[in-house]
């Protein structure tokens, strides 16, 4: 009878033990449903299920100059400025490439800054297939982000089980201490593009 009760009690310690260590090694439901990414560096045109994008060029500035409202204002922060300036187009319908995300070395994630308000070459943008547009995505980051760092394109905020282009930053210059090699102290939005550039 002893022995019969000690086996009883070693499965239920067995059974208990399997169960947490099937729960606690699970993927959470969010890593299941997240986005499915398609991978690209610099200058290449990466293909996302709906729209195709090519990082172009990335700016560093202390400041940024804008005109808000028939204002200009000189906007600061407590890291620096990313501009980021990409060529979109969709691939088979028209559609909207709406979320931005810098994401740093450590995983630390940075949405884009909603300190500029609305601008017609921020997101979202529209984009239809066959035509290039350009469109900016602008971060507020720690200087200490930059170095092996990526940039995460989407349709959409919240797309669950879509695809998202995922950019490796590594084309951006550096310094030995990983803070960019050019920053520029002011940066103005409203410039116009230099001739033959996107």
């Amino acid at each position: 009878m002893r022995i019969r009760i000690l086996g009883n009690l070693v499965i239920l310690g067995a059974t208990v033990v399997l169960s947490y260590g099937m729960q606690v090694s699970k993927p959470h439901y969010a890593d299941l449903t997240a986005p499915i990414p398609a991978d690209g560096a610099m200058r290449d045109t990466i293909r996302a299920r709906s729209f195709d994008v090519r990082l172009d060029k990335v700016v560093f500035a202390r400041a940024l100059k804008t005109n808000q409202f028939g204002r200009q204002k000189l906007l600061t922060t407590s890291g620096l400025w990313a501009v980021v300036t990409t060529s979109l187009t969709a691939t088979a319908a028209s559609t909207t490439v709406a979320d931005g995300t810098w994401q740093g070395p450590t995983g630390l994630r940075y949405h884009q800054t909603e300190r500029l308000g609305y601008r017609q070459d921020m997101p979202p943008h529209g984009v239809d297939p066959g035509l290039e547009k350009r469109g900016l995505f602008v971060f507020e980051i720690p200087p200490d982000q930059i170095r092996g760092a990526s940039l995460l394109i989407a349709a959409r905020q919240f797309g669950p089980l879509d695809a998202q282009a995922r950019i490796s930053l590594d084309g951006v210059p550096t310094s030995a201490d990983g803070q960019p090699a050019d920053v520029l102290p002011e940066y103005d939005l409203d410039a116009p593009p230099p001739q033959g550039k996107s």
